[in-house]
């Protein structure tokens, strides 16, 4: 896949038939989808993955949140001709979410993959902690340390090589990946009412973002309708960790989606 611009965000896309955008998280990187992307573009969908403002190969310099993403991913649906079926992870999810809340024009269907649609239920003591530790100067480092712990559970083999390209993405960014650091996900859980497009929740069962993940992917179900699936030995990034379980049950609820269209 060669990458391309849409203004200042970094996409690219492969295969031919109905579309899919994926959406990585906070931090990540377009690439975080290396497994499941050629699984989807072989089984007949044109795939797009994309970068964050200020991550990757996006050039944005302001307007980290959730709400200049939204406007991101539907100014990139548009652009590609037709609906979509957005897949997000983690902050991908509440970007995917607003975008299926202010353009339900453009969305077929909504995978949330390890979904943040709400902010966790933190003291005020460690977001202030938290805070210092993502600020400009040690967002890199910490970051460095961190990952790790996100994917509990089966690590993918190249997990070394990808780190690396995580941490060295974070330091070219340090600024705005710090400011994303920072985003509130109250407009996702505002906007949850107003998403009436179909929905597939893909938590792992080791998700250590999410004190009982099961009781938040059904919590999200119940927001939202539509169904879940629970990843065994994965954390926060299944599509990644468990590309073998996680493609079979995307590429069954897009065939669904693209049957009710």
């Amino acid at each position: 896949m060669t990458t391309q611009l849409l203004g200042d965000i970094a996409y690219e896309v492969s295969g031919s038939g109905p579309l899919v955008v994926c959406i990585p998280g906070m931090a990540d990187l377009r690439s975080s989808y290396r497994f499941l992307a050629p699984e989807l573009v072989a089984a007949g969908y044109r795939v797009a993955i994309v970068d964050l403002r200020g991550h990757g190969d996006s050039t944005a310099e302001s307007g980290f949140d959730n709400g200049a993403n939204a406007t991101d991913v539907a100014a990139l649906v548009t652009h590609l001709g037709e609906p979509a079926v957005i897949v997000g992870n983690s902050m991908g999810a509440a970007i995917g979410v607003l975008v299926a809340a202010d353009h339900p024009e453009l969305v077929a269907g909504l995978v949330l993959i390890g979904p943040f649609v709400r902010n966790g239920r933190v003291p005020a003591v460690m977001r202030v902690l938290m805070r210092v530790l993502t600020s400009r100067p040690l967002v890199a480092a910490v970051w460095n340390q961190y990952l790790p712990s996100l994917y509990a559970g089966r690590t993918p083999a190249d997990f070394a090589d990808y780190r690396a390209a995580v941490v060295a993405a974070t330091k070219r960014h340090a600024a705005a990946v710090s400011a994303t650091m920072t985003t509130s996900h109250d407009d996702a859980e505002a906007a949850l009412p107003r998403v009436h497009t179909p929905v597939l929740v893909v938590m792992g069962e080791l998700d250590p973002d999410f004190g009982s993940p099961r009781d938040e992917a059904a919590w999200i179900v119940e927001q939202l309708g539509g169904s879940m699936v629970m990843i065994p030995d994965a954390g926060h990034y299944p599509h990644s960790q468990r590309a073998d379980l996680v493609a079979p049950a995307v590429t069954s609820f897009l065939s669904a989606a693209a049957h009710r269209a």
